[in-house]
This record gives structure tokens, sequence and C-alpha cells, in this order.
């Protein structure tokens, strides 16, 4: 496939498909997932039709944050198995046409790792300097910076008398990108990965590694474009590599800044603006409000349309810190399929490259739980504790955890209907939804109507279609709040994509002309638009007839 003018990669026609090691596929009966796991498990993913796999952290870790605190890049977890494995895998991915994202962990490490065990042994060691030391102000924290975890992100070192810093986890000490020695450090590490044959990288919370800790600037610092840039020359530069950063807080001119290719620095961003939707605004991600389709459509287009040809899209519903989309804006009781398959539909339609998280594809969905005991999320935990403190109703503190807690998204992955879904033959690390006997994968594949095959069919469409990506998109204006319209254009084709976003019958009509239809989650008739009424989540997707816009 070829587009005029523009630069094009594999990832640009790609749909990723992410894996969380730990609840994935258990092959030892250890109740953790591994690497081997994944391997047994390959052939479904090339059946699905994905390109490529992001790979949740691996690495050696005493998994304090679930992987993301790393005691070293070049070692495999234990738990996962060894690296003649992670080698087996890459090679058994390929010999299938699918390649590995590794998650790069670069904005901190550890305080097992190594580089940190010298760093706090002295103020004069060379490793002192990998990360953020400072002296306290009259027994006080260096300031007032504060954790995602809660609490303060400065840790008071007893030996040394220094803070450091930890934007995380008090055992994720932050690393000094200030120093050249940690970049050589790091590009030398991904290095060794990309010689391993992967086919990129995911980089988590990058767009921290630019943080002037004095100043309490934490994203989007003056040096992160230098430093990404710096990256770019010393690692996959060179190469066809998909490289994709988590940055919460990008707007659409700042992920130019990061995706343009002209600039020599990443392929695309992961931006969260449609993830804040159902939060009370200035508040936390625990503080809910119901989700309005008017700004998740004002969302979505300004991405489509303001990134243009300068940037690259990625597009998602879920990931390993987010609840099940069908449970948090779909309907995951009375109309689970058809949610499913408007969700899926109304993503894949757009520009970009699509992510799917693990299970996705099968419409699994949030785990209720009734006491904090049955929570692994260390983020969930912390919450918790600090609300029940400030006097919140125990009640309202569970509602939360359960509407956005990130165990939702970390149950083990549901195969089939034998005990513990087929995920493994032991205890699972993290219970298994009790509903896997009638949401798994065996029973998806048996059934041609199930939304396994709405997925499968949406990747193949997007990898013989030119339109979908490359196609410019043009939101439909004058529609019924809760149905989200919106045209594909290319090349004089058009595409119309139709979703009633909603439980209820809504209304559509267009006085245009239906050539044929695309996919559907319905078995309807689309020849005539005028005055239809949409089922709950009805969605489908036209080639309109005749010339349309360029």
């Amino acid at each position: 496939m070829t587009h005029q003018g523009t630069n094009t990669h594999w990832w640009q026609e790609a749909v990723v498909y992410q894996v969380y090691p730990r609840s994935f596929q258990d092959s030892n009966g250890d109740g953790i997932g591994d690497l081997a796991g994944i391997i047994q498990r390959l052939d479904y993913l090339k059946k699905l039709g994905i390109s490529a796999i992001w790979l949740s952290p691996v690495y050696r870790s005493p998994n304090d944050d679930n992987g993301y605190d790393i005691s070293d890049y070049e070692q495999i977890m234990t738990e996962f198995g060894t690296m003649a494995d992670m080698d087996h895998l890459i090679q058994a991915a390929q010999q299938r046409d699918i390649k590995i994202i590794m998650d790069l962990v670069v904005n901190h490490t550890s305080d097992e790792h190594p580089w940190f065990i010298a760093s706090r042994t002295s103020k004069e060691n060379p490793y002192r300097d990998f990360y953020v030391w400072r002296e306290g102000h009259d027994g006080n924290a260096p300031n007032d910076l504060e954790s995602t975890f809660l609490g303060s992100a400065w840790q008071l070192d007893e030996s040394s008398g220094e803070y450091y810093l930890h934007l995380f986890s008090q055992k994720q000490p932050d690393l000094n990108w200030e120093n050249p020695d940690v970049r050589t450090a790091i590009y030398d590490m991904m290095n060794f990965w990309i010689d391993k044959g992967i086919g990129g990288f995911r980089m988590d919370v990058i767009d921290l590694v630019g943080k002037i800790p004095d100043e309490k600037i934490t994203g989007n610092g003056p040096k992160l474009h230098d430093y990404l840039h710096e990256m770019n020359t010393k690692t996959f530069g060179d190469k066809d590599l998909l490289t994709v950063g988590e940055t919460w807080g990008a707007t659409p001119e700042i992920a130019k800044l990061y995706s343009d290719p002209k600039r020599n620095e990443l392929s695309m961003v992961f931006q969260f603006e449609h993830v804040g939707l159902d939060e009370e605004p200035g508040k936390s991600k625990w503080d809910l409000r119901p989700l309005q389709i008017t700004e998740l459509k004002k969302v979505f287009s300004k991405w489509q349309t303001e990134l243009g040809d300068q940037g690259w899209n990625s597009l998602f519903w879920n990931n390993h810190d987010l609840p099940r989309i069908v449970s948090r804006w779909g309907n995951d009781s009375t109309y689970r399929v058809q949610s499913a398959k408007m969700l899926a539909i109304l993503l894949h339609m757009l520009k970009g490259t699509p992510y799917i998280y693990q299970g996705e594809e099968i419409g699994m969905t949030n785990r209720i739980i009734q006491d904090i005991a049955e929570v692994e999320d260390i983020e969930s935990k912390n919450m918790y504790a600090d609300r029940i403190e400030k006097g919140y109703p125990e009640e309202a503190i569970l509602a939360s955890i359960n509407a956005k807690g990130r165990d939702n998204a970390r149950t083990p992955m549901q195969w089939n209907d034998t005990v513990n879904a087929g995920f493994t033959t032991g205890t699972p690390w993290i219970d298994v939804n009790q509903n896997y006997h009638e949401i798994n994968v065996e029973q998806a594949l048996a059934d041609k109507e199930s939304i396994f095959y709405t997925y499968q069919k949406l990747i193949e469409l997007r990898k013989t279609h030119p339109l979908i990506v490359w196609g410019s998109f043009e939101l439909l204006e004058d529609t019924a709040t809760d149905v989200f319209a919106y045209y594909r254009h290319y090349q004089g084709k058009s595409w119309l994509i139709v979703c009633n976003f909603s439980d209820q019958e809504q209304t559509f009509s267009l006085d245009k002309p239906a050539e044929k239809t695309i996919i559907a989650n319905t078995e309807n008739e689309y020849h005539n638009l005028l005055d239809r009424t949409l089922a709950p989540y009805e969605a489908f997707v036209i080639k309109l007839g005749g010339k349309t816009h360029a």
C-alpha cells in the first residue's frame, strides 16, 4: 500500500495487541502468566490478525508495581521465565509475522536496581548522580511535589540525610536524565533489545523524563524533546520500529512535537484526553461523573483533524491501567455483545494505529469486588487508605475502585470454561472474573457472530482498505446527541460510520445513497438512510455511492 507524499511505515497499517504477561497464560501451574504461555497462544493472535504484541514489562523486578519497577533491564523476571524463553517468543512471533514491542520504563527504576543500590552507598559514588538527590529544608522534604501514588514524592534516606525523588512508589526512584551517563546507559540497553529483533518500544510515562524537580516541573520539561531526539539518533532512528510514548499531558500541538517525522523523535504517542471524560473536572480519576457523548465526539474529532499529516494517532479504549471499556462506557449486561462491537467499530474506523488490550476482543468485563481485601493494585489500596482516613464512606470508595481500579484489566484472560478459565492449573495470582463460563475465547471462536469476529474483520479491513489508514475525518454535526457519526474520505471515495452510543433507540437520517455495507453489528440493510431508527448500540459502516470529497 502506498500513499502519495507520505513516508509509509508498517505500523501505520498495523493493529497492536497488548499482552499483560502476568494475566495472559500460565504454562507451569504457579498461578502466574509467563512467556511460555504467550508462545502457546500465538496462533490465536495470528488468527485475530494483529501485527504486533505490546508486552507489558517482563524484566527482572521485585514487582512492587507489577513489573514497572525494574531491577535489571537485561534479565527476565524469574516468574515469567528466562532470556531463552524471551528469545524463543521473539522468534516464534516473527514466524507468524508478529512483532514484539517492549515496554520501556526509563523514568525510574526499582530501588533494588544495582544503580540505585550503589547510588545510596555514599554521596561520592559515581552512581549517586544517576538519581535525583536533594537536601531537605528544616527537616522537611525539598519541596511539596506529590507522588502519583499519593504522599510526598521525596523519600528521606536515613544514612545520607538526603532525599531522593520518586514520582511513583518510594520503591521507584526517578532517574536523573540530565546526567549524560544515564542516557548512554539507557541507549545501550535499548540497543541490546533492538539487536534481539524486537519491533519497537512503548515508552512508559516518557513525558516525565525532562523533569526539573527543583522548579516543580514534571511533565513536558524544556529538554524533553532534546532527549528524545538524541534517543532516536542513538538507537532506533535508522530502523523501522514502532515507538509510542505514554504522554498524559499531551495536546495535539505537543503530540506533533513527538510524532512529526521531520523531528526524528517517536512514531506516535498515547494521549489520554478521552480517558478523563468520566471524571469530575479538576479532581482525581476516582471522582466519577457520567460520560457525555458530545464531549467524546469533540475530543476524538480534535485529535483526528488537528494532527493532520504532521503527527500520528494511537487509538485505544483499554490498557493495563484502565477499566474494561464494555463495563465503563458500554453495557456489560443486556447489550454486552452489541455495545462491545459498537465500541470496536467506532474506534477502528478512525485514523491512527489501534491497540487492543487482551480480552477486549471477547468482551471481557470489570470484576466487581465487595471488600478491599480482594484488591491487588497498589494505587487502589493507597487511595482506599487515604479516603478512609479522610472520612469517605467505604461504599463510595469501593464503588470508585469497581469503576476505575486497575485490577479490572488485570484479571486472568478467559480462555475456556474449565477451572480458572483455562488460565492456570494452579491458584491464580488474582481472582478470575466469575463470568468466564459465559465469556471466553473458546465460546467466542465457536460463535460466528461473536465480538471476536468483529475485531478480526476490522483488522482485515484496515489491511486491505487504504481509506481507513490514510483517509481524512469529518464529523457529522447534525445528529442525535448520543449518535456518533463520521465520514472517512479518500481519493474520491467516502465511508460513513454511524454508532448509537446508548442503550436507547435513536433516530438517524441522511439523504445520500448507500452503495455497500462494509461492516455492521446488526443484520439490517442500509440502502436507505432516511429516517432510520437505530437499535441500542447499533453500529454500521457503509460505502457511499457517487464521487465525494477528495
